[in-house]
C-alpha cells in the first residue's frame, strides 16, 4: 500500500520504519529540516520537506495516489486539517493523532465524517492505560490484553530463587495442570528465543506467558512472584499521561504527583481533587525523599524527559520501592533498560505505532503488539473458511519454527493448542512471531 505519514518526529519516524519493513511504500512529510534529514538517511521512504497541512505539499507527496494517510505530528490542528484535505483528495483511510480528548467525545459538535478522520489515536491516553494495567498487576514487566480481555500476555522477569527455573517447560505444565498457560517467548541476554517443551528457564530470563486473566495469580506463584499490595503511588510528571493515570486510580489509591511547572501544578490541583499535587523538581533526590518516596508502594516516572525518568526510576529501585515504571520515549534506549536494572518500561511511540498498525491490518489481524524489550510481535489472527491453517491438524501444518501458536479463543473457550488441535473457522489465535516468520504465518491465515 501507499502510506503517507505526516510528521517525522519520534512517532512518525518509528511508524515509517515499521511499515517500510512490512513492504509498504512510505512517504513522509515534515517541515523540520533535521527530522527530514534523519528520515531520508535512515528510512526506506520518500521524504518531503514542507508543511503537512499544505495542499501543495500533499500533492507533491502524492496524496491523490495514497491509500492511507497517517497524521502523526504533535499538533492536533495540523493533523485534522491534513486528514480533511486527504479525504477531499480521495484518500480511503485517514488516521489522526490527537491530544485533545474532547474531539473524540460522542457529543463533540463535529462527527468523524465531518472531520475527515477514520481513526483517532491518543498516545497519552493509550500510554496511561498501559501504565495503569502495570500498576494493578504489580509483578509484571508487561501486560497486554487480547480478544477483548479474554487472553493476556504477561511479561515476568525470573529471580534467582524462582521455582520455575531449571525445569523443562513440559514438566512445568504437568506440575500445574489446573493453570492453563504457555511460555511463548524468552528474552535471555537480549536475545529472543521461542522455547519448546524440552527447554528450561534460567535465572534472569524475561518470559512471556499467555494465559487467562483469572489465572494470573497462580502464574505469579508458579514463577515465585508474590503480589505486592499497592496503596500509595507517586507519579513524577503532571502532563497528560500523569493526569490520565491519576483520574483512573485516585479513587482506589493514595496518589502523589510531582510537577516542576508552577502553572501546571496549580491547574492539575484543581482538576484532580483526590490527588496530592506537589510542585518541585523530580530530579531533586532530597525532594523525593522528603515527600516519602521510600514509603511508596509504586513509582511511575512519566515526564517528557527520558533521562529524568530513567534516573529517578533507578533511584526509586535503589530505595526499594516495590514497583517502578518508567516512560521511555527514545526507542533506542529500550533494549538496554533491563540490563541497567529497570523494572517495567513503557514506550508511547511503540504503543502508538502498534495501534496504527493494528488498524491498517484489521482485515486479517484482530490485534498486534510489539514489546519494548524484544524484536518480535504478538499477533491476534482471525481464522476464516479460506485460511489454509484450518484444513488439517497443526502437526500437519508447516508452522514456522520462529513462531508459536500460544492460545486459541473459540467462543468463550480458552484453549492451548497441541499438535492434534485443528483450527476452526471463526477461531481467534494468538501467535508470537519473530520477524523472519511473520509473512509465512500470515500466509497460513490468508
Amino acid at each position: 500500500m501507499n502510506i503517507l505519514i505526516i510528521g517525522a518526529g519520534d512517532v512518525g519516524f518509528h511508524l515509517g520504519r515499521r511499515l517500510s519493513q512490512e513492504k509498504h511504500n512510505i512517504t513522509i512529510i515534515d517541515r523540520n529540516s533535521l527530522l527530514v534529514k534523519r528520515a531520508a538517511e535512515q528510512l526506506d521512504a520518500l521524504v518531503v520537506e514542507g508543511h503537512g497541512a499544505s495542499y501543495g505539499i500533499l500533492r507533491q507527496a502524492g496524496v491523490e495516489d495514497t491509500d492511507i494517510l497517517a497524521a502523526m505530528t504533535n499538533n492536533d490542528e495540523v493533523n485534522l486539517l491534513a486528514c480533511r484535505i486527504g479525504k477531499k483528495a480521495g484518500v480511503p483511510i485517514t488516521i489522526a493523532r490527537i491530544r485533545n480528548h474532547e474531539i473524540t467525545d460522542p457529543d463533540f459538535i463535529l462527527s468523524h465524517q465531518e472531520l475527515g478522520v477514520d481513526m483517532f489515536i491518543h498516545p497519552e491516553m493509550e500510554t496511561a492505560r498501559a501504565i495503569t494495567r502495570l500498576l494493578k498487576q504489580s509483578e509484571a514487566t508487561d501486560v497486554i490484553e487480547f480478544a477483548g480481555g479474554k487472553c493476556q500476555i504477561l511479561g515476568i522477569r525470573l529471580e534467582d530463587d524462582s521455582p520455575a527455573t531449571g525445569i523443562p517447560l513440559k514438566e512445568l505444565a504437568r506440575q500445574h495442570p489446573h493453570t492453563p498457560q504457555r511460555v511463548v517467548a524468552v528474552n535471555r541476554r537480549q536475545k529472543t528465543l521461542i522455547p519448546g517443551g524440552d527447554d528450561s528457564l534460567q535465572s534472569g530470563d524475561q518470559i512471556f506467558v499467555v494465559c487467562r486473566p483469572d489465572d494470573i495469580q497462580q502464574i505469579m506463584e508458579m514463577t515465585g512472584k508474590s503480589e505486592t499490595k499497592i496503596n500509595d503511588i507517586m507519579i513524577l510528571g503532571g502532563g497528560l499521561i500523569g493526569q490520565f493515570i491519576a483520574r483512573a486510580l485516585s479513587r482506589e489509591y493514595h496518589m502523589k504527583i510531582i510537577e516542576s511547572n508552577v502553572a501546571r501544578s496549580q491547574e492539575i490541583a484543581n482538576i484532580l481533587p483526590n490527588s496530592l499535587i506537589i510542585h518541585g523538581d523530580g530530579t531533586d533526590l532530597d525532594l523525593l525523599a522528603s515527600e516519602g518516596l521510600m514509603e511508596m508502594d509504586a513509582f511511575a516516572a512519566v515526564t517528557g524527559d527520558d533521562e529524568t525518568n530513567i534516573i529517578s526510576t533507578l533511584v526509586a529501585r535503589h530505595l526499594k520501592v516495590p514497583r517502578t515504571i518508567a516512560l521511555v520515549n527514545n526507542v533506542d534506549y529500550l533494549p538496554i533498560t533491563p540490563t541497567i536494572g529497570m523494572d517495567a518500561v513503557v514506550s508511547k511511540q511503540l504503543i502508538t505505532v502498534n495501534a496504527v498498525r493494528r488498524f491498517i491490518r484489521h482485515k486479517m489481524v484482530a490485534s498486534i503488539a510489539s514489546l519494548p524489550e524484544i524484536d518480535a510481535e504478538i499477533i491476534e489472527f482471525y481464522a476464516s473458511r479460506e485460511s489454509r491453517i484450518t484444513r488439517k491438524p497443526l502437526k500437519h501444518i508447516r508452522f514456522p519454527k520462529s513462531a508459536i501458536a500460544g492460545a486459541i479463543l473459540r467462543g468463550d473457550q480458552f484453549l492451548l493448542p497441541t499438535g492434534e488441535t485443528q483450527i476452526q473457522p471463526g477461531d481467534t489465535i494468538v501467535v508470537f512471531s519473530l520477524p523472519e516468520a511473520r509473512q509465512e504465518v500470515e500466509r497460513l491465515f490468508q
